[in-house]
């Protein structure tokens, strides 16, 4: 029972407000400036990241192979480079 007296009381409210001309507001302005300042400051904090970031990659000694292979040979897998599959 005293839904429907709220909603009676609560339906000229919504008569009063004129549809053309309902705006976000202040409201709305400072929560659309926080997020603004929000990705602006990820921004910059990335920027900073990726700027210590080191992209030379430094060869391993260890790994660093003795003689290069040669352009033409057949390799591991045989001539053409595909393996035949496995009979049996």
């Amino acid at each position: 029972m005293s839904a429907s007296l709220a909603l009676t009381h609560l339906v000229p409210l919504a008569k009063e407000v004129d549809e053309n001309k309902v705006t976000p507001g202040v409201l709305g302005f400072i929560v659309f400036a926080v997020m603004a300042l929000a990705v602006w400051g990820l921004m910059k904090s990335m920027n900073r990241q990726l700027g210590r970031v080191d992209f030379t990659e430094e060869t391993d000694p260890k790994a660093a192979p003795s003689e290069p292979e040669p352009v033409g040979s057949a390799g591991p897998a045989g001539s053409g480079g595909k393996a035949s599959p496995a009979k049996g």
